[in-house]
């Protein structure tokens, strides 16, 4: 007798009911669409909803549907028309609103009230914008090490200690990798390195002996250098997130590529221009004191600074500007920064972190009437043609934007008066997301059309049907019932695969319809097998329902060595890959576990219930 567990009738079925939920939402398609933010994240209600449509109608723009999705507005359009208009007139009449380009589906409401959603279309299905940056991981180690230069030297002038220089190192492969505090001849060397065992904690020293006197060298380990090297790559990928969500951009990728490169992809992103400008900008702030005691202009002739200061141009007064090289705190101590509007004009409002917030505290508690600079700190990469040859070189512009003096006692609250309208909501942007303290250059920029999209879509689509027609005609014909069976089982496991990738929110590229294909095609490999052993057994001579019991189970070990291996590999890729090789590899790592499912216990299940139970058969329609 052939039978099969309630249990497993029960979980089949309820894991295909699911599937079939999930998956419909991709069945309706989607439109056009407009996603609505306001730049001070306050969550947007339906009361918002009325207003906003009513002004569109009066502009005559159509708004096919409007809804709340979390805490921003959703406008659906029948066109990318409509959806043009629609920003425009947005943005001219809302200013505190942000926009973003996206695409809403069409299915009920009933769906999105689930929280069912399609997924979401890759660059190369969808169309936008693609960038490719490169990290400067070697600038992010050498500014790791100016800070322990910075803090070696400020530990050796507490403990009234001689030094004549301080200074970042390299080692034979241009890489930085250590900083040399240069003593003369008179200093204790061990009262030198007690000194310094605070500041360059975990850092190895040795000592060098020179002709003028003695040098301490603290080296960072290989292991130190990749882990700063990998931070920096982190911050990097976190603050251009910050930034794509600034801007309003829908579904973003932002993802590490390689050793020192991120690849940004922006589906529907259209103000191409806008978004490059504001992601790769390199910017950070300093803030320092001002040298009172020597001219600027002294300095700017003979183009010496005095020791201890650092010789800058003031971007406002077009004059030179001495501060001094004491750091009080920097851009990435910033906890939040916004633009606003005050008697003296427009200004940025700036909150500092707790140490920064003390440093502060302490610097103007005791240079109350002394005047202190903000330093805005540009980093780029310049191409020139010399020789006939195109040569690469990294500029860093650092201009003083404003300096004042303070009036009063302040720490982690305070503003940057003196500039532009513009450049006020610019900077605030830059730093509210983040500053990028280590240097990214773009390496590729790309704009994918829609059109361009849409043919790949319907190619891949087309592909898929074709393959599967002709994987289910060949069935039918060779395996005859059971081949229907197997069709069966195979609809069911494009249905669980565009389920899961549904419900992980997985973006669907190029790639990944190839993976959906290869997967139809490696799911009917596990039913070959088992209805082939089904065949050996029939043609031993054992009952139907003993031969399919029998297919089943002998089948298994080679289903499972076979899938095993695949899913290694599939893993593997899913893990180290990047871009169209890991969208690859998260559709074939789930389609192997769907094709698993559906072959080892759909297409039991149904064949069982074809011809299990007290049914006598004598042939097996196969």
């Amino acid at each position: 007798m052939l039978e099969y567990a309630r249990w497993k009738y029960i979980l089949v079925a309820v894991v295909l009911l699911l599937s079939l939920l999930f998956a419909l939402p991709n069945v309706f398609g989607d439109d056009p669409a407009l996603q609505i933010a306001r730049k001070d994240h306050v969550a947007l209600k339906d009361a918002d909803l009325a207003p906003i449509s009513s002004y569109l109608k009066d502009q005559k723009v159509n708004v096919e549907k409007g809804y709340v999705d979390g805490e921003n507005l959703m406008l659906r359009f029948d066109s990318v028309g409509e959806q043009l208009k629609a920003r425009d007139a947005i943005k001219e009449h809302y200013q505190d609103y942000n926009t973003a380009m996206s695409f809403a589906s069409r299915a009920p409401e009933f769906f999105r009230k689930l929280g069912l959603r399609p997924m979401p279309l890759g660059l190369d299905l969808r169309g936008g914008l693609y960038l490719l940056y490169q990290v400067d991981v070697k600038g992010s180690v050498s500014q790791y090490l100016e800070g322990y230069a910075q803090d070696a030297r400020r530990a050796l002038s507490t403990a009234n200690i001689q030094f004549k220089d301080v200074s970042v190192v390299t080692n034979s492969g241009d890489q930085p990798n250590a900083i040399r505090i240069v003593l003369p001849a008179e200093s204790d060397v061990g009262a030198a390195r007690t000194a310094l065992t605070q500041p360059l904690q975990g850092v190895s020293q040795s000592v060098e002996s020179l002709p003028s006197g003695s040098a301490i060298v603290a080296t960072l380990s290989a292991a130190q250098i990749k882990e700063r090297q990998d931070y920096a790559i982190q911050q990097v990928i976190t603050t251009m997130r910050n930034r794509v969500n600034e801007l309003g951009v829908s579904e973003p990728i932002v993802q590490r590529q390689g050793v020192d490169r991120i690849n940004v992809q922006l589906p529907g992103v259209q103000n191409s221009a806008e978004v490059v400008a504001i992601l790769g900008k390199v910017a950070s702030l300093e803030f320092r004191l001002e040298d009172m005691t020597n001219s600027a202009f002294e300095a700017a002739a003979s183009g010496h600074a005095p020791l201890g200061s650092k010789l800058y141009t003031h971007t406002r007064m077009g004059r030179p500007i001495l501060l001094k090289r004491e750091i009080i705190a920097t851009g990435d101590q910033l906890t939040n920064a916004t633009s606003t509007q005050t008697q003296e004009g427009p200004a940025v409002s700036l909150r500092l972190d707790s140490r920064a917030g003390d440093a502060m505290l302490k610097t103007t508690r005791a240079n109350l009437k002394k005047r202190m600079a903000v330093v805005l700190i540009e980093k780029r990469r310049e191409t020139s043609t010399v020789n006939g040859k195109e040569v690469t070189k990294d500029v860093t512009d650092e201009q003083v934007i404003n300096d004042a003096t303070i009036q009063g006692i302040f720490s982690n609250q305070f503003q940057i008066t003196g500039l532009q309208a513009g450049e006020a909501r610019e900077l605030a942007l830059l730093l509210r997301s983040g500053s990028l303290s280590t240097p990214i250059y773009p390496v590729e920029e790309r704009v994918v059309g829609p059109s361009v999209g849409k043919e790949n879509i319907d190619k891949g689509i087309n592909a898929l049907i074709i393959g599967m027609a002709g994987v289910f005609v060949f069935m039918a014909i060779y395996y005859r019932a059971f081949g229907l069976v197997a069709d069966l089982v195979l609809l069911a496991n494009v249905v669980l695969l565009t389920a899961l990738l549904s419900m992980m929110r997985a973006s669907l590229s190029l790639p990944g319809i190839a993976g959906i294909i290869l997967t139809v095609g490696m799911a009917v490999d596990a039913n070959v097998l088992i209805y082939e052993r089904i065949r050996e057994e029939v043609r031993k001579g054992v009952s139907p329902q003993a031969a399919i019991r029998a297919g089943f189970e002998k089948a298994f070990s080679a289903i499972a060595d076979s899938n095993v291996t695949t899913l290694i590999a599939g893993v593997v890729l899913w893990v180290f890959g990047t871009g169209p090789i890991r969208g690859f590899a998260i559709v074939l790592t789930l389609g192997i576990a769907t094709s698993l499912f559906t072959a080892l216990m759909g297409s039991r299940a149904l064949i069982t219930l074809l011809y299990g139970g007290k049914r006598k058969l004598t042939r097996l329609s196969i």
